[in-house]
């Protein structure tokens, strides 16, 4: 998705849908815990059509498995159910530093998926949120949907733009 690849941006969340009536919104964290998300305020809204805009969260908690979020100049509900599907990004700028084995979704985009045999699956294309967990959506001669979990996603070779993963070819 292009409106995801901006270059100063990481997109670290997804706007689900509106909650209640007074502009309330449920959000989907992509980080790790989920209430990470929080700690920014300044968010870059992209809509599914590529259009920008900046947005102040004021307020927001864990709420379920999402995060419950009021965001400045948006009041009732027909102005947050509008912002449906909306993709949440943060300025590069104010990330925190990653640990080992961390990367963020967004660096990850476009690099090859090579399994233990060392054959070439594809390239991974997006990631998808399913209840169990993320999965990597790596499209080549097939699809393969793979979960990203230690069991199944062993290495990310950052400098070379390849993923090593335990996955048979087989399982398209």
């Amino acid at each position: 998705m292009n409106s995801r690849d901006a270059g100063s941006y990481m997109t670290l969340g997804q706007i689900a849908k509106a909650q209640g009536i007074r502009g309330w919104l449920l959000v989907r964290s992509f980080t790790d815990p989920p209430e990470g998300l929080l700690d920014y305020e300044q968010w870059q809204l992209v809509s599914p059509a590529g259009v920008t805009r900046m947005a102040r969260m004021e307020e927001g908690a864990l709420y379920r498995d999402r995060l419950r979020v009021r965001l400045d100049g948006v009041s009732d509900r027909d102005e947050a159910q509008a912002l449906s599907g909306w993709w949440v990004q943060v300025a590069r700028s104010s990330l925190s530093p990653l640990g080992e084995r961390e990367h963020y979704r967004d660096d990850l985009l476009g690099f090859e998926v090579r399994n233990v045999e060392g054959v070439m699956l594809g390239r991974l294309s997006h990631f998808v949120d399913l209840p169990t967990g993320a999965v990597m959506v790596v499209r080549g001669a097939a699809e393969h949907w793979i979960p990203a979990v230690p069991q199944h996603l062993l290495k990310v070779y950052a400098a070379e733009r390849w993923v090593s993963v335990d996955w048979p070819e087989q399982l398209a």
